[in-house]
């Protein structure tokens, strides 16, 4: 490989000039060996984010991001893969129906997953409330569970994408996570590394979001299906509404018991709308012929969840874990819940312990709101609006706070409108 000097990479991209296959794989490589200073990457990535990047510069990041580690090889399974990422939002518990219910549709989903930081909930942090279930498997046991129960949700070996995981730290703490080349990058390579034919994005687009306006999330969306088209992954994106928080449940162990609700034919009726169009999407990608609907109604999904779980040490007839204090917010005015903001609902179960401030923190299991009013429900002054969950009541006040303006009420009769929860797919 040529050798660049890293101050002559940055200042190609400073001044807005492209920059070359050979000098990305170059910037990538020492960086992940430790070759480039962290103070160098922190400059190049600021001039990313302020300059952006092209598509051929975004698919050579990506590529070199994903040839920094293994490419995971899952043609032994037996059975089409396909797989769904979200950009995260506020009570996203969709993977814990979606993995097993598109496995009863006949594919293997390798649901590789991380954990929560900041007000978007981790899918492993959810899993881990289940008594017994572990997170880690080595790729053996992850191949081997995907060829017996078609599904598994577990963390990504560290071997996948490593130049990601150290670029995510240094873009964590340098204001640099919005830039959109550097995010799809950071999600497909990893994607692709993991081994997967077929990709579902839900893309999500609102107050709870990372991506606030839905032409930035079309922009992120169509950057990722492109780059899964050029790495041999059948892409495509679904950008949905994040503006109120999905479900009733936000929380770790409120969410897995959602969840189950779902497979056993109730739950919200968003969440299963959700879990419905992303469960079509994957199925479509994967060639096969089954309606997840009826899947869903036909009990096989719960059959496949109860086996995911156990595969993985985890007790489905366990009892969840239940918070120590409880608080009840009740509505001051009668009339129609006209708007519920998904950030301030995300933040107030972070402040009670749902989620973690650092990625060395643990989180509550038990913590966390259900939200007894969703936009459109008719209340009574009393009638509650939220009830928190924590072990440690001395969180209250701060999540209380945070929920002072997170819900208005219109006149009784009022009419509420709903953005649809599905608002566009991009396909490539």
């Amino acid at each position: 490989m040529s050798t660049f000097a890293a101050v002559d990479v940055i200042i190609a991209k400073r001044d807005r000039r492209e920059l070359t296959g050979e000098q990305i794989e170059w910037v990538i490589d020492a960086y992940t060996h430790g070759e480039v200073a962290e103070e160098q990457m922190s400059a190049l990535l600021m001039a990313i984010l302020l300059n952006g990047m092209s598509g051929t510069e975004i698919a050579h990041w990506t590529t070199a991001m994903l040839n920094s580690g293994i490419r995971m090889d899952l043609s032994q399974v037996g059975r089409p893969t396909v797989d769904k990422h979200s950009t995260g939002g506020v009570g996203d518990k969709i993977s814990l129906p979606l993995a097993p219910l598109v496995a009863a549709c006949g594919a293997a989903v390798p649901q590789l997953s991380g954990r929560g930081l900041g007000h978007t909930g981790g899918t492993l942090d959810k899993m881990e409330s289940i008594p017994g279930w572990r997170a880690t498997l080595s790729p053996a046991e992850m191949t081997a569970q995907l060829a017996s129960v078609g599904a598994v949700i577990c963390a990504a070996s560290a071997d996948l994408a490593p130049a990601d995981r150290k670029l995510y730290a240094l873009r964590d703490v340098t204001g640099t996570v919005e830039s959109i080349p550097m995010i799809a990058a950071s999600i497909m390579s990893k994607k692709i590394a993991e081994g997967t034919g077929a990709l579902v994005l839900d893309v999500k687009v609102g107050s709870g979001a990372f991506m606030k306006r839905s032409d930035h999330a079309a922009e992120l969306a169509r950057t990722m299906v492109e780059l899964g088209a050029r790495e041999g992954v059948r892409t495509s994106a679904l950008l949905t509404d994040m503006s109120t928080p999905l479900g009733v449940a936000v929380g770790n162990a409120i969410e897995v018991a959602e969840s189950v609700e779902v497979l056993a034919g109730g739950g919200p009726a968003d969440v299963v709308e959700l879990t419905i169009a992303l469960a079509r999407e994957m199925v479509a990608l994967a060639g096969l012929d089954a309606d997840p609907a009826d899947v869903l109604a036909s009990g096989r999904a719960m059959d496949s969840w109860r086996a995911m779980v156990q595969a993985q040490g985890g007790d489905p007839d366990a009892a969840l874990p239940t918070p120590k204090f409880r608080e009840i917010v009740v509505a001051d005015t009668a009339g129609v819940v006209s708007r519920l903001d998904a950030l301030s609902v995300g933040v107030a179960a972070w402040r009670l312990g749902a989620g973690r401030a650092r990625r060395e923190h643990d989180v509550q299991q038990a913590a966390g709101i259900l939200c007894r009013a969703k936009p459109g429900d008719v209340v009574a002054v009393g009638q509650p609006l939220f009830e928190l969950h924590t072990d440690t009541p001395d969180r209250f006040p701060a999540a209380l706070a945070d929920l002072a303006d997170a819900v208005d009420i219109a006149a009784p009769g009022t009419v509420v409108g709903k953005t649809p929860l599905v608002m566009e797919v991009i396909r490539g």
